[in-house]
């Protein structure tokens, strides 16, 4: 208990000693004010969703537009961000400060920061044992020290960033090729925060999957992202260096694996949904993103439903202008914690739902509601694409595949956890494990050996070598051996 108690002390000593070194005359004020109001988010965030504000979280808020930001904002973060926030920046402005001559100035701060240190000392003296062994097992506990962790985590992001020169482009294969003529067109469907317990197709009791069940897709069960946040994950997804060895600066100055297809005279076109960022990762690629008027009717103030992709995909698939197309749809798919905008009224599967984005004041079953309705929305879409898919299959004769994973998964209330972006290395398994979905319209592939492959160990490391072979590219870049499809394909050319 004890040990308990000397937390805040220690926490608000470590406060004090730090800010000593920025309580100048002109400076300490807006510094305070500044740290407080930031500091009112940070607490929000950690305190309602568990937010470490690590790097990747930094990452992500810089990535993130306006609109993905605006979705946080309800009356639950104005009215904490006012009382923690702006009546405490109001009372520090209102201080009067007192002046005295340089020589006591500097003797204050020096009795300030000796008093402070002492404590920190005592107390450390006291509860080492304590604290090292705390330390030790939570080593995730320095996320939360705020503002510190995230203005740490900014610095980083800042230096690596805008300080550093960019890396000079790699190109890790000049002459890639296709295989053959044979005329393909393979659809990736790249949702948002859907975690593959939550999918029907992997043995969840709630009928998430309706639509697609009825088209025997094949749904495997130990799939794995490479991030928590969309910052890494979609990079990660497209790079050709695996999750221990990622790092998005370096990813960004390679090629990636639709640069390569694209280079092999695959017609790639990545569509996405309004406000749907690709993270760099389709930069050199065609790209069609979805404003609202073109679809008013299927959007709202902030979003618009992922119905609007299949209209641009049968814009495409009308117009096929190469014998083999790559099309990237990139969903909003779960993407939350406004779950409730991501899908209609009439797919409104599970009831009640939780209609707001503030979600730790609805219930537990009213979130799982709206997450699962969204999912189910999305199985939706998906059946609308394989639906369309088989129709290209029988009537031109073409080989069609649908591939669909998800950027990382999501953590509803589990462990008092919501959301995503927990650093990997703490990470839950309902932020890791996510769905990979597959449908085959093609002659050359074993269903049955696809069947056989459900519960193999996958990861978004595969993705990289499922596109070069369902593309049918031959480059030097390609591992057969992270292509599980490969091996339920009777003409398979690569090597």
């Amino acid at each position: 208990m004890l040990f308990l108690l000397s937390v805040p002390l220690f926490l608000l000593a470590l406060s004090v000693s730090i800010q000593c070194f920025f309580a100048f005359r002109k400076v300490i004020k807006p510094t305070l004010i500044i740290f407080v109001l930031v500091s009112s988010v940070v607490f929000y965030a950690s305190l309602n969703y568990g937010t470490i504000f690590d790097y990747g979280v930094v990452e992500s808020i810089a990535d993130n537009s306006i609109t993905e930001v605006l979705t946080y904002l309800n009356y639950s973060t104005i009215i904490f961000s006012i009382v923690f926030g702006i009546i405490p920046s109001i009372f520090i402005f209102n201080v009067k400060l007192i002046y005295s001559s340089f020589a006591g100035e500097f003797l204050s701060r020096l009795k300030l920061l000796f008093g402070s240190l002492s404590v920190l000392l005592f107390i450390a003296l006291v509860f080492y044992s304590n604290y090292a062994s705390v330390g030790r097992n939570n080593r995730d506990l320095i996320g939360y020290l705020t503002p510190y962790a995230l203005l740490d985590s900014s610095a980083k992001y800042l230096q690596r960033n805008m300080l550093y020169p960019p890396p000079h482009f790699e190109l890790i294969d000049t002459k890639p090729k296709m295989s053959s003529d044979e005329e393909r067109v393979t659809v990736l469907v790249l949702g948002q925060t859907a975690r593959a317990q939550n999918f029907s197709l992997n043995g969840y009791e709630k009928q998430t999957n309706l639509y697609t069940k009825n088209w025997n897709v094949v749904s495997f069960t130990n799939m794995t992202s490479c991030g928590t946040s969309k910052s890494v994950s979609i990079p990660c997804i497209f790079s050709s260096l695996d999750r221990q060895n990622f790092d998005r600066r370096i990813a960004n100055a390679k090629q990636n694996v639709l640069d390569i297809i694209q280079l092999a005279g695959v017609d790639v076109l990545w569509i996405a949904n309004y406000n749907t960022s690709c993270k760099d990762a389709c930069k050199r690629v065609k790209q069609h993103n979805i404003t609202q008027s073109e679809y008013p009717e299927l959007c709202q103030m902030s979003s618009c439903y992922d119905e609007v992709v299949i209209k641009q995909l049968d814009q495409k698939l009308a117009n096929l202008t190469h014998s083999n197309t790559l099309i990237i749809l990139h969903i909003a798919g779960s993407r939350g914690p406004d779950y409730f905008t991501k899908y209609p009224s009439g797919h409104r599967y599970f009831r009640p739902d939780c209609q707001r984005s503030d979600i730790q004041n609805c219930t537990n079953e009213e979130l799982v509601n709206a997450y699962d309705n969204s999912i189910a929305y999305t199985d939706f879409v998906l059946a609308q694409i394989i639906e369309r898919l088989e129709k290209l299959s029988l009537n031109k004769k073409i080989d069609a595949t649908l591939l669909y994973t998800s950027d990382h998964g999501e953590s509803l209330g589990e462990k008092g956890i919501y959301l995503h972006s927990i650093p990997y290395v703490f990470a839950p398994k309902e932020q890791l494990h996510i769905p990979l979905i597959v449908k085959i319209f093609s002659n050359n592939t074993d269903s049955k050996c696809l069947r056989e492959a459900e519960a193999l160990p996958i990861s978004h490391d595969n993705i990289f070598n499922f596109l070069l072979g369902l593309t049918g590219v031959e480059s030097t870049a390609y591992n057969a051996s992270r292509d599980l499809l490969s091996h339920c394909r009777f003409s398979d050319n690569f090597q």
